[in-house]
């Protein structure tokens, strides 16, 4: 089969690894890739968020099947314009995906159907929202209503705080017509957990639990990122607590999506607070998370092109979904400064052998040159966790390039837990 991969990051870069494994693929192309990606895939320089032309090299080139991996294109409809020219897809189509697209609907889908999730309030007016803050209990956490880049959601500790955060997205417009309306909502606390899944709309097959590590820096501090590393499965997320999601959660969010006639396909992402009063969702993404995708498909034993035919097919019940006893760590090596300002174009030295996913980095005159603030991710699995992080980090030091960072404790909280 010839199979076409839409995005260029580290998560992509994991599931066309992934897609190299099955005896079915004969061909991968990545649209548009990065030149870390370049050793597995065939690049072909068509942006994610070019839907017209994405189709239009599928039919050209008689793609048998297409993943839309990213948020972006999957909220532009890009796999109901390749269903249009007859290629199968995995991914949700435009209905579906606004899971993700739009917090104020995801929000408003928990409160219809009783899915936990925390208490809050939605506004498309900056005025009606600080005379909300007045009273609002502190800490409080603010989103922007739209996709923007994994950086809409700010927590702020004190009135001042939220209201900044109000105006720096309703009226500053920083994250552009992603901020028209915020949704402003209770603070959780408990340990996180992210849970991806395969679902065809009739069944649903949580995959293995990740923990991320989102902050810059060590002890969880620095900004947010898109995350510096992750680990599976997560020891906080007990069978016990798998079942009450499953039940409470994860079902309850697939039946949802079909009484509203916006039945989902594709990967579901369930980001989970474990608080005192049980599981709360915290947040959906209607793909692949990033870099979770890099721990939880190497653990992976099935043969991922056939569980995503089966889910395009409808038939994911057919499928036999298994996953590896072990574990797995990634440490993101990124360049010094990010999520700020930082320096790139360094050339990347790492070993061929081992399971790098690189996210952002460029090809140039037969060299690997650094190009992004997440450069690449290095993972490692092992039957313990320990195993796996010290592994991951002895071949993070075989990887080099100018300016790189990465964080020393990947993993720690999970090890205490």
């Amino acid at each position: 089969m010839k199979v076409m991969v839409v995005g260029g990051g580290g998560r992509e870069h994991a599931i066309i690894k992934k897609l190299k494994e099955s005896e079915k693929v004969s061909e991968i192309y990545a649209l548009p890739g990065n030149g870390g990606i370049a050793n597995d895939a065939i690049c072909v320089p068509i942006g994610a968020k070019e839907i017209d032309k994405i189709a239009e090299f599928a039919t050209e080139n008689k793609i048998d099947f297409a993943v839309v991996a990213p948020d972006d294109p999957l909220v532009l409809g890009a796999v109901d314009a390749l269903n249009e020219v007859g290629v199968k897809t995995f991914g949700p189509n435009k209905a579906a995906a606004i899971i993700e697209g739009s917090k104020a609907f995801s929000k408003n889908l928990m409160k219809k159907y009783n899915i936990p999730t925390a208490e809050f309030e939605i506004f498309d007016d900056a005025k009606k929202a600080y005379e909300y803050l007045e009273t609002a209990p502190i800490p409080t956490v603010i989103k922007a209503d739209g996709l923007a880049l994994g950086k809409g959601v700010i927590i702020a500790q004190t009135r001042e705080e939220a209201k900044d955060a109000v105006r720096s997205i309703m009226e500053d417009k920083v994250f552009g017509a992603s901020g028209n309306n915020i949704v402003i909502e209770e603070f959780l606390t408990g340990p996180e957990v992210s849970v991806l899944s395969f679902t065809d709309g009739k069944t649903l097959v949580p995959m293995v639990s990740s923990m991320d590590h989102k902050r810059a820096k060590d002890n969880d501090e620095g900004l947010n990122t898109g995350g510096m590393g992750t680990i599976a499965p997560n020891p906080y997320y007990t069978d016990e607590i798998a079942k009450v999601c499953m039940d409470t959660i994860f079902i309850p969010t697939m039946e949802a999506m079909n009484k509203e006639g916006r039945s989902f396909s594709g990967c579901l992402y369930f980001g989970l607070m474990l608080t005192e009063k049980g599981p709360k969702v915290i947040e959906y993404n209607c793909r692949f998370g990033d870099p979770e995708t890099q721990v939880v498909l190497p653990l992976l034993k099935s043969d991922l092109m056939d569980i995503m035919l089966k889910i395009s097919d409808k038939e994911l019940k057919e499928s036999d979904v298994e996953f590896m006893d072990g574990c797995a760590a990634c440490v993101v090596m990124a360049s010094n400064g990010y999520p700020e300002k930082y320096d790139s174009g360094f050339e990347i030295i790492m070993p061929k052998d081992k399971n790098i996913y690189v996210a952002g980095a460029k090809l140039e005159d037969g060299k690997l040159l650094t190009a992004g603030g997440r450069v690449l991710g290095v993972t490692e699995t092992a039957p313990t966790l320990k195993e796996a992080i010290d592994k991951a980090y002895e071949t993070v030091k075989t990887v080099s390039f100018d300016n790189a960072y990465y964080r020393n404790d990947i993993g720690q909280r999970a090890l205490r837990a």
